[in-house]
């Protein structure tokens, strides 16, 4: 035979030198989920290692992961129930833990990026991303509000603003509101596919978000849509959006490919608590070895056409580099 293809696999060397696809640590976001004020820190019970912190905890967990080299930080907040309402007005409020902790951050480790969250849930008695009425999720409604969570976020020192809510229109809004008040300079990073997905599970858990009534399926897209994703990204590149998410990761593959290939705008994958479980609790009964399986996974992630990939193994990953 001539042609071999396995010539080019013959040694380490060989396979590094023609390795098509680089994961590296810069690349990589960790979400990091926040608590009020002297709470103690407290493991996500379906999130193994994952961790929900008081500010001044997580300014300690982001220094130890800038000195591994992770320098993006996606935040969350874990709001109390009593700090809830329909309207989310706890969202813009000056005494909110989350807009301090974000300043806190920036204030100590200016070269850290962080990224936040715009949606109501965190904040909603409702446990949705949009104002309810009479069992409708408002969208129009919906945008003043989301406007200025953005602004008091901007405000606080934040990077790139993150708009997961999936409102119509809202990355039009938000950009207006930001560039009106002399934001200009603050990037968004608009979920532009977040799928209605059963993987979010853990991740309401961390911050006991989920719906008191209803679901999510009006306003987050079809698993079964493709193409979908194409028109949601093109709504949100003519709205201003600097980042185009695709949210799961692993089970949509396809669609990170087909915003790489249509979009010039970076793309970035969120590997969700639901695909952190799953590889945790698979790792825990031996049935997959752990490390190998977040390379492959994220390796795949990278192949298939995400510029940067939010995770929750980026410290796990950046300890082993």
């Amino acid at each position: 035979m001539r042609i071999r293809p396995r010539r080019n696999r013959r040694t380490a060397a060989i396979r590094a030198l023609v390795e098509e696809t680089s994961l590296r640590i810069s690349s990589l976001i960790y979400p990091l989920f926040i608590l009020p004020p002297k709470l103690a820190a407290d493991e996500v019970s379906s999130m193994p290692g994952i961790f929900r912190r008081n500010p001044e905890d997580t300014l300690k967990e982001v220094e130890e992961c800038l000195a591994l080299g992770i320098a993006s930080f996606i935040l969350f907040p874990a709001v109390p129930e009593e700090s809830k309402d329909p309207t989310a007005t706890y969202s813009y409020h000056p005494d909110n833990f989350y807009l301090h902790t974000i300043r806190m951050i920036k204030t100590r480790f200016p070269e850290a990026t962080v990224i936040t969250d715009v949606a109501m849930d965190p904040y909603s008695s409702d446990g949705h991303d949009g104002l309810v009425k009479e069992g409708n999720i408002l969208n129009d409604e919906t945008l003043p509000i989301l406007g200025k969570m953005s602004l008091a976020q901007a405000e606080a020192g934040a990077d790139i603003i993150g708009p997961s809510d999936m409102m119509d229109g809202r990355v039009g809004y938000i950009r207006d509101v930001l560039d009106e008040k002399g934001y200009e300079e603050v990037a968004i990073m608009s979920y532009t596919a977040k799928y209605a997905s059963a993987c979010y599970g853990p991740f309401r858990d961390a911050l006991d978000s989920a719906p008191k009534a209803g679901d999510k399926k009006t306003y987050q897209m079809n698993p079964a849509n493709r193409r979908e994703a194409l028109r949601e990204a093109l709504l949100d590149e003519a709205e201003g959006a600097d980042y185009l998410m695709v949210k799961p990761a692993l089970p949509y593959l396809d669609v990170i490919s087909d915003l790489n290939m249509s979009s010039t705008l970076p793309v970035v994958a969120y590997q969700v608590s639901g695909e952190y479980a799953m590889i945790k609790a698979a790792a825990a009964k031996g049935w997959l070895l752990e490390e190998a399986m977040v390379k492959e996974t994220l390796t795949s992630i990278k192949r298939a056409g995400a510029d940067a990939i939010i995770t929750y193994f980026a410290k796990d990953l950046a300890a082993q580099a």
